[in-house]
Parts: structure tokens; C-alpha cells; sequence
């Protein structure tokens, strides 16, 4: 990543990713996986030098379905496709994504292959795994989006505000932040439904509440017990039953590993389609203070 950054000239944020698709060479064609002739067609017009392939054009759609993927890499031809049916908001993402299968050298006879162990779910894993993180240090430019935030306190109004400066989804941005700007801090992102129960929708599964649950190092190590369900009900004892925008902030206790009760404050903001929340911790509590009744549940 270090090597195309600076081919760009080491840029600000937001990065263009097409200047790093222009200074890898590669092409970005978009394809529908409900139009089986349309695909076929293209295909046909990229001519992948891959034999089965060729032999057997659908073994992409069989690909995606089977892995439940929206893009490929090809690399015989340099070309990035991705499903056009993928909302807007992901494109960033997954061309990132699809740009670092191209910058690892050891993904290119892996991609498309038609080996036992190229398409094990286990490889495939490995392989999803190492572009997601790439794919996180060329759009958080590396070291410069830890840097930026360091130089402010933890707050959800940093987080937003890095959101526009790097260009980047407020949940990509949520989980850089917590996971990596402040390792040795208690800090926990939470991307879940609207908390409160009036826009709770009829699909809404109480032992499985929110869609990510992020977690600094510091915060894993010292509350290892404090599960996604415990954090969701805390947003439900806060959260205003708005639309959009801000939900409420609070301050709340959870006892640690350690059996002390520490300090934590924490705000949410709905955008709309996710509630977004960012606990942080503050204090150590002294042993004098009572325990709140979420502390003790917990």
C-alpha cells in the first residue's frame, strides 16, 4: 500500500480511486447477475484467458451465488466487474476491496481458479479477509486517519467529521476509529436497527440485535463478558424514538474483569438506515459510589 501511495504522490483524503485504478492499470466494468445473456455477453468480450472460464462463462454467477459475492477480480485482464445492483454507499468499498486482490500478487492465481483448494471456504476466507484489510489502508490512507484523530478527544462528532474528510460510509469509519485510533482505550462501536421498540422492525431478533459490535483491544480485554446484548439494552433505556439524527447520549457502568465498576459515556445518531453508537470509557467509579442497576446486571 505504501508503494501506491506514493506513486500517487502520498495524497490527501479523500483518495480518488481512480487515480489508483489508472496507476495499476485497471478496468471497472459493472455486470447484472438477474440478466444471465448480459453477463454471458461480457464475458465473452473480456475473452479471460482462464480455460474454465471460458469453457463455462455462468462460473461466475455460480461464484457469487455460492459466496454470496457482488465483485471479481480478474486478474488475466486487469479488469474489476461488480454487480450493478450494489447500493452506491458499498461502491467505495468493494472497489477498494477488488483493488487490493490486484496489489497481492499470491491473489492472482488463486481468483477464479479451479482447484480443490482454491475454492475451499477456508481460502476463500484468507483471501476476503487480507483484501477487506487492504482495502481499509488505501481508503484510510494508512497511518494519516489514526494520526487525524488522535489529534482530537473521542467523540461521535470527530467520527463524523472524518466520515466527510476521507470520503468513506459512516460504518467503515465507525470501525476504523474504534479499532484502531485508540487501542489502548475502552471504546465500543455498535451498528444495530433503531433501538427503540416503535421502529423496530417485525424481523428484529433480540438474541442477535446488532450488525456489528466493535470492539477496541482495551475494551475486549477488560470486559471479555460484556456482550452486543447487554450494550443494546443500554440504547434502549436512552434512545428517543426519532427518525433520523441524534438518539440521545447517556452515562452507564459496567464492572470490569477485574470486578470495578468503570465509567462510560455514550452517544447514538441514526442515519436513517443504521443506528450508529459509540460508548467510551471515562473513570474508574469509587468503590464508595452505588452500582447502577445495568452495572450489576452486567
Amino acid at each position: 500500500m505504501d508503494k501506491v501511495l506514493r506513486g500517487l504522490g502520498n495524497p490527501g483524503p479523500p483518495l480518488r480511486l481512480e487515480d489508483v485504478r489508472e496507476l495499476q492499470r485497471l478496468d471497472r466494468y459493472y455486470y447484472s447477475t438477474t440478466n444471465d445473456s448480459a453477463l454471458r455477453e461480457l464475458v465473452s468480450r473480456i475473452r479471460v484467458g482462464v480455460r474454465q472460464v471460458i469453457e463455462r462463462p455462468m462460473l461466475m454467477v455460480d461464484a457469487a451465488k455460492c459466496f454470496n459475492l457482488k465483485a471479481f477480480y480478474v486478474p488475466d485482464r486487469k479488469r474489476i466487474l461488480m454487480d450493478e445492483s450494489i447500493p452506491k454507499l458499498k461502491h467505495r468499498w468493494i472497489e477498494a476491496h477488488e483493488i487490493t486482490h490486484d496489489l497481492l500478487p499470491w491473489h492472482h492465481e488463486m481468483m477464479l481458479g479451479d482447484t480443490d483448494q482454491t475454492l475451499t471456504p477456508t481460502c476463500h476466507e484468507m483471501l476476503e479477509g487480507e483484501a477487506n484489510y487492504g482495502a481499509g489502508q488505501l481508503l484510510f490512507l494508512r497511518n494519516r486517519f489514526v494520526e487525524e484523530a488522535r489529534g482530537s478527544a473521542v467523540s461521535f462528532e470527530v467520527v463524523q467529521e472524518l466520515k466527510k474528510r476521507f470520503g468513506n460510509t459512516m460504518t467503515t469509519t465507525l470501525w476504523r476509529y474504534v479499532e484502531s485510533a485508540f487501542p489502548d482505550r475502552a471504546i465500543v462501536g455498535i451498528v444495530s436497527a433503531h433501538p427503540h421498540p416503535r421502529f423496530r422492525s417485525d424481523d428484529f431478533n433480540p438474541l442477535d440485535p446488532c450488525r456489528y459490535f466493535i470492539r477496541s483491544n482495551a475494551f475486549a480485554t477488560r470486559f471479555p463478558h460484556v456482550t452486543e446484548i447487554d450494550m443494546f439494552a443500554i440504547l434502549e433505556g436512552y434512545c428517543a424514538p426519532r427518525r433520523g439524527g441524534p438518539l440521545g447520549t447517556d452515562e452507564f457502568t459496567l464492572t470490569d474483569a477485574n470486578g470495578d465498576l468503570q465509567l462510560f459515556t455514550t452517544e447514538t445518531f441514526f442515519n436513517r438506515h443504521d443506528a450508529l453508537t459509540l460508548a467510551v470509557h471515562l473513570r474508574a467509579v469509587p468503590k464508595a459510589v452505588a452500582a447502577s442497576p445495568i452495572a450489576e446486571a452486567i
